[in-house]
């Protein structure tokens, strides 16, 4: 008896992983993931438009009261855009900078938490 229950406990064991839940990790709106300590980040940055949608471990998180900002960089010019909640995500329309080999740092603060803080880099 005792060797079949250490079989039975072992099989179980083993098969866990398999059906545990993976976070998904892809792009799902055409831009750039970056996954923190705290959140993913999904960073969409276009001439006219920057969003950053926010996730923890692949869900959305609600945006009520978040407020962000995103500082892009192109060599020596820096450039600081202040980001509004938009549904189900973070975004400023105008005019900026944005192509291949612009970096930048995005910076989420949820109500009531610390911000978290992202780097990414244009591709």
């Amino acid at each position: 008896m005792k060797i079949k229950t250490i079989l039975v406990a072992a099989a179980v064991a083993l098969a866990a992983p398999a059906f545990a839940q993976k976070d998904d990790h892809s792009a799902k709106h055409g831009g750039i993931f970056v996954e923190t300590k705290a959140l993913d980040f999904e960073i969409v940055a276009k001439p006219d438009l920057i969003q950053v949608y926010v996730g923890d471990h692949g869900k959305p998180v609600k945006l009520d009261g978040a407020k962000g900002k995103v500082t892009l960089l192109n060599g020596s010019e820096k450039t600081e855009v202040d980001l509004a909640p938009a549904g189900d995500k973070l975004e400023a329309k105008g005019s900026f900078k944005v192509a291949k080999g612009t970096k930048g740092i995005a910076s989420v603060t949820l109500a009531g938490k610390s911000a978290a803080t992202a780097r990414f880099e244009v591709k």
